[in-house]
């Protein structure tokens, strides 16, 4: 049986982070391992010390715990194939799921246009630059993000673009983005085409579909709208969740106001959260009992209404 890893409470290396600790209980309960990661020292380059609590030599393992950036996943996956606890998702796999650029082309057709420019934090594209990558976008809005988040919580000034022909505007937008993810921007600048999804003046709920294998393993709520779970048509993912080179995803799906569901983000799942108050043990039991290395091609599906 496979071992979950999830991140220390940074108060006691010890005991679970409280954010996860309901998922390492149930993989304890479940006869599973359980090994414990210093996040804070994985992200500043230690990654042999962040490991130096997990059990050595217990065969394949999944993580379940906060975000890390694709470079310091590398990192975490050499250190633990070297104590002879490896990650099942390596890192080539864990980046195709985690940044847009990986997952984007498969998708393509079932997600917003979009065009990015590789570049480190702090670096602010030149107005030119800027104008010349959302050309073939097209008119109407755009909105910033970088290969794995956005700052819709800043969305009026480091998020919505809504005129793509005012460069100055696109150009400040992006400024402001760049300068709220600081040192934590991943990858370079997104910028995609907006597409509404609104419903009666409101923000419309996200539907959350967890993937293991191909399968939808679990159907609910978004983090961000734990108390409402759309019910999305699925077909037309799954296609694509099939031909993505990654095991364990998942996709964040929104009505537009024709009535069409789109995949507004894809992420990889051991570091996708679930919303609050929801009960972990299918996906928790499903990573215990999956295969090592292959798809399965008779993996369970579950539904589940959150």
């Amino acid at each position: 049986m496979a071992t979950i890893l999830s991140c220390a409470d940074p108060l006691n290396q010890r005991r679970t982070d409280p954010h996860f600790a309901a998922e390492t209980a149930i993989a304890r309960e479940l006869d599973g391992g359980v090994g414990l990661i210093d996040h804070d020292l994985l992200l500043a380059g230690d990654a042999a010390a962040a490991v130096r609590n997990v059990p050595r030599d217990r065969g394949p393992a999944w993580y379940r715990g906060w975000m890390i950036p694709s470079p310091a996943y590398s990192a975490l996956s050499d250190a633990l194939a070297a104590r002879g606890t490896p990650l099942v998702i390596g890192p080539e796999s864990y980046r195709i799921a985690h940044e847009l650029p990986g997952w984007y082309e498969t998708f393509a057709h079932v997600t917003p246009a979009s065009r990015w420019l590789a570049g480190p934090p702090g670096r602010v594209p030149a107005t030119a630059t800027l104008a010349a990558l959302a050309a073939p976008l097209g008119d109407g809005p755009k909105i910033v993000k970088d290969y794995v988040k956005s700052a819709k919580h800043a969305w009026d000034t480091a998020c919505f673009i809504p005129d793509r022909a005012d460069i100055a505007l696109l150009h400040r937008v992006v400024a402001a983005f760049v300068a709220e993810q600081d040192n934590y921007l991943a990858g370079g600048i997104v910028l995609r085409a907006f597409e509404s999804f609104a419903s009666d003046g409101q923000r419309a709920a996200e539907a959350r579909v967890w993937w293991l294998d191909g399968e939808p393993l679990l159907i609910g709520a978004h983090p961000d709208t734990p108390e409402e779970y759309p019910a999305p048509l699925l077909d037309h993912v799954a296609t694509c969740v099939a031909q993505l080179d990654a095991r364990f995803i998942t996709t964040d799906l929104a009505l537009r106001e024709d009535s069409v569901w789109r995949v507004v983000e894809v992420g990889d799942g051991q570091v996708s959260d679930l919303p609050a108050g929801i009960d972990p043990t299918p996906i928790i039991r499903a990573l215990l009992d999956a295969p090592d290395h292959q798809r399965s091609a008779d993996t369970p599906a579950l539904r589940r209404q959150l």
